[in-house]
């Protein structure tokens, strides 16, 4: 069996879409995980159109996800960090306060898509930082960094029911990761380090890098330290470097991503904020913590 997931904005799940849908495909009872906002039923198997409706309903506002019923809810959260639990890029903040916002912008959009190798762009957009007192780092944080809203609703609610482990592992830099980190309550964090030296950035980061394969790689020890396999695990991000990880989690969710990445991904989620990765586990809004 699998799942029909349709989830939106608060408000914005209209039932006679939902009910016009599930007799369309023949499905099973409509469940409502939230009142117009997130609502699921059951078919036999993927529906030939799903690609054509899902696109049709992605202009109306809501995500559509088809996802097995078995096994639904995850033990790891393997979460990126810029664009996905927080709204920015970390570097292009930092790189607008250093006045080269626009150059570091456009590396960073083609790294996201799959244009260019990760690990070249990165070191060519931190080489720009170079000299920038990093001081300005604690007030990007304070003053630009905003939260996807849900990220710590989403940590709370699978510690509470599975035990889960919510991890952050980040192309981005630890100065932001320790504090995304402690703010959403995960429990462990991984990023790239800035190097510093006389309070000034060296236009360098250490070794080794984290990119694409080293957060593959942090999925494959969770799970072997955790006694788990790689279906325990939800990853989401939505960079091209987050595809790794995506591909082998149990659940692959593509949040706010690119157009390259999310044509990749299990599942899209377009519309709706961190919460939705508990619908389509399955929880309802009264089992959130």
């Amino acid at each position: 069996m699998k799942i029909v997931s349709l989830i939106a904005a608060p408000g914005a799940l209209v039932p006679d879409l939902v009910a016009s849908l599930r007799n369309a495909w023949g499905g099973g009872d409509a469940q409502w995980l939230s009142p117009d906002e997130a609502a699921e039923f059951a078919v036999e198997a993927v529906p030939g159109n799903v690609g054509e409706v899902q696109a049709e309903l992605d202009g109306m506002g809501v995500d559509l996800n088809v996802l097995p019923s078995a096994g639904r809810r995850k033990r790891v959260l393997l979460a990126d960090m810029d664009s996905t639990l927080i709204e920015q890029e970390c570097i292009d903040e930092l790189a607008d306060m250093a006045g080269v916002g626009a150059r570091v912008a456009e590396i960073t959009a083609r790294a996201m898509n799959g244009e260019i190798g990760f690990e070249g762009a990165l070191l060519e957009r931190v080489g720009l930082l170079r000299g920038l007192d990093a001081g300005v780092i604690g007030q990007v944080l304070e003053e630009r960094i905003t939260y996807r809203a849900g990220g710590c609703t989403l940590a709370r609610t699978m510690r509470a029911h599975e035990g889960a482990l919510s991890f952050l592992v980040s192309g981005g830099f630890t100065a932001f990761a320790e504090a995304v980190a402690g703010a959403l309550e995960f429990d462990r964090f991984r990023a790239n380090t800035l190097l510093v030296e006389g309070g000034k950035l060296t236009g360098d980061v250490a070794r080794p890098i984290l990119g694409r394969e080293a957060k593959v790689a942090t999925l494959e020890e969770l799970v072997a330290e955790l006694g788990l396999s790689e279906a325990d695990v939800l990853a989401v991000g939505d960079g091209a470097n987050d595809l790794g990880m995506l591909g082998r989690a149990g659940l692959g969710v593509a949040m706010h991503a690119k157009p390259a990445v999310a044509a990749e991904a299990q599942c899209k989620i377009n519309h709706g904020d961190l919460t939705a990765l508990l619908y389509l586990q399955g929880y309802s809004r009264d089992a959130f913590a």
